[in-house]
């Protein structure tokens, strides 16, 4: 019985095209995952949620316009919209941080991901960068909604009008986006422990209102220097009284801060700066 070798010319070539790099590699992966964050590009079961939450936001900033409009009263300042939506954040960020960074892990694609130019700090930056993108466009977005709606229906000059608007808008943008850098980086790490979605979401869910009655209790039964600090319990407290601090008071702020607001404003960079290097830590160690 003889055998006999063959060789089949199945038309295999090395690849001639151009080799984007690094840089197509991250905005490649932004660009996925802040079409993830809204479910475009995936089923319908996973737009509910994230366009449910956008809708209660959307429906807010309409309130707010029409009772402008109707009785020249401000039910909300820009400022005040972003505070008042830090809870409907949170849920969006309970369910979209998981989504972003724990089916990965799940799914062990990782190690494709770092095959290519892609560095592991990288991955993680970029996931990073992408949650907050998401929840800069829902707490954003609403407060552009109400600014056109407002300053363009004006009866009054509408120029002048529209000044005066922008003059509020811009600290309602900075507050969202301070929102967005330290609730996204401290639910992306959070989510990033974790390979089941359900855990991350828990877990997102329970360091914000776990932390939420420690400050009522903290305020309730502290002295008068324990009452001025005891927003720093929780991170979506001690963002609003930064802002307080940076902006003024305002009434959808928090008890006074006193003189405290430095030491708010260098604790939420404290605690962004945290969570941003333990996320790099993570994903120097997570197996690829």
């Amino acid at each position: 019985m003889s055998t006999e070798s063959v060789i089949h010319d199945i038309g295999y070539q090395r690849y001639t095209g151009a080799r984007l790099g690094r840089s197509h590699a991250i905005q490649s992966l932004y660009v996925h995952s802040v079409r993830a964050a809204f479910g475009i590009g995936r089923g319908a079961k996973a737009k509910i949620f994230p366009w449910l939450i956008i809708a209660i936001a959307v429906g807010f900033a309409l309130i707010a316009i029409a009772v402008k409009s109707l009785t020249d009263q401000e039910l909300v300042s820009y400022r005040g919209y972003a505070n008042s939506m830090s809870y409907p954040v949170m849920m969006f960020l309970a369910i979209i941080a998981p989504e972003l960074v724990s089916r990965d892990l799940r799914d062990k694609t990782l190690p494709l991901y770092f095959s290519r130019p892609l560095r592991r700090s990288d991955y993680a930056l970029t996931k990073l960068a992408s949650l907050m993108t998401a929840v800069m466009v829902l707490l954003a977005g609403p407060q552009l909604l109400i600014f056109i709606g407002v300053a363009f229906s004006a009866d009054k000059d509408r120029l002048s009008y529209a000044g005066h608007e922008l003059s509020q808008l811009w600290p309602g943008l900075i507050a969202s986006l301070l929102y967005a850098f330290v609730l996204s980086s401290l639910a992306l790490l959070v989510a990033s422990l974790t390979s089941r979605r359900a855990f991350g979401a828990a877990g997102v869910v329970a360091v914000f209102l776990i932390s939420t009655p420690i400050v009522g209790i903290l305020y309730v039964i502290g002295g008068p220097v324990v009452k001025d600090l005891s927003s720093l319990a929780n991170p979506m407290t001690a963002t609003r009284q930064a802002l307080q601090w940076i902006f003024g008071a305002e009434r959808s702020d928090g008890p006074p801060i006193g003189s405290y607001g430095p030491v708010y404003g260098a604790a939420i960079l404290a605690l962004v700066a945290v969570c941003v290097t333990l996320l790099l830590v993570r994903y120097r160690k997570v197996a690829s």
